[in-house]
């Protein structure tokens, strides 16, 4: 990893949560009324969020999606936002990011954790913002773990939360941050297993189709090159191996080359492109 600043002395992040263990949403019988629909309990935030009140438009799969082992701000230790974030509506699209980080060799829980203490120290101290940006963060070593503030909590209700992870987009968007750089190298095969899993997830979660809900940093800010050009290749790839797992048929996903696009790598540490605009309010 990198040297960090020091940092205040951590508090625990309130109210404390548990682990997310999100179960997918059943198929639903066309005859069924709203109040047919099944309700479920995810602790999330110390108390209960009731799921499967709504139901999504798009067809259910014929298998169910297991949700990723979700590590919540409590377990890897954040420092409470400056302000609380905001629940919004449910995302449209899921943007996958690179973290702009070195590539590194731990793959330990322990390092997982390090990595989220020290991206949330980079978006608040240097920054300047309230908490970390993005909503969702995967290591290296395969480990999911809630970025930004009541992120579970949202999820629990099929919604979103504000995030700070790209301009002017934020509000319709949710952010996974992949750790590493992918401008020339292809993440690891945990993590690579662990995005899959997640993107199949909250495309079931919410109702989308992966061959449109899936889409790079770069395809919304044309300023940066994230995910990197070597992972924004293997974006066909993604949408497809996540269409599987939830079930549906998709187009046999072709091997892309890596092309490099011209468009600007990191500069500095954490600098994968822009992450707030004009039309976002303050992170």
């Amino acid at each position: 990893m990198h040297d960090t600043p020091a940092r205040p002395s951590r508090q625990k992040d309130t109210p404390p949560e548990s682990p997310l263990h999100l179960t997918p949403r059943t198929p639903a019988s066309p005859a069924l009324g709203r109040r047919d629909l099944i309700t479920r309990a995810a602790a999330i935030a110390g108390g209960a969020a009731l799921i499967g009140a709504a139901d999504l438009a798009r067809p259910r799969p014929a298998r169910a999606v297991t949700a990723p082992r979700v590590y919540t701000r409590a377990e890897w230790d954040a420092r409470p936002p400056t302000s609380p974030a905001t629940i919004i509506k449910a995302p449209d699209h899921l943007i996958v990011h690179h973290m702009a980080f070195p590539n590194s060799t731990d793959y330990s829980l322990a390092h997982a954790f390090q990595l989220s203490r020290d991206c949330q120290d980079l978006h608040m101290d240097d920054n300047g913002w309230s908490d970390t940006g993005q909503q969702l963060t995967i290591s290296r070593g395969g480990f999911v773990m809630e970025g930004r503030n009541r992120t579970l909590e949202a999820i629990g209700q099929r919604k979103n939360v504000f995030g700070a992870q790209c301009a002017n987009e934020n509000g319709h968007t949710l952010g996974v941050e992949n750790e590493g750089t992918y401008t020339t190298e292809l993440p690891p095969a945990a993590l690579w297993d662990s995005l899959v899993q997640t993107l199949a997830w909250l495309c079931d979660l919410y109702g989308l189709s992966a061959s449109t809900a899936i889409v790079g940093h770069r395809d919304y800010n044309s300023t940066t090159q994230c995910p990197g050009d070597a992972l924004y290749a293997q974006l066909p790839r993604l949408r497809s191996e996540v269409a599987a797992q939830l079930g549906a048929a998709a187009p046999a996903a072709r091997t892309a080359a890596v092309r490099r696009s011209g468009l600007p790598g990191p500069r500095t540490l954490g600098d994968h492109g822009p992450a707030v605009g004009a039309a976002d309010p303050r992170p």
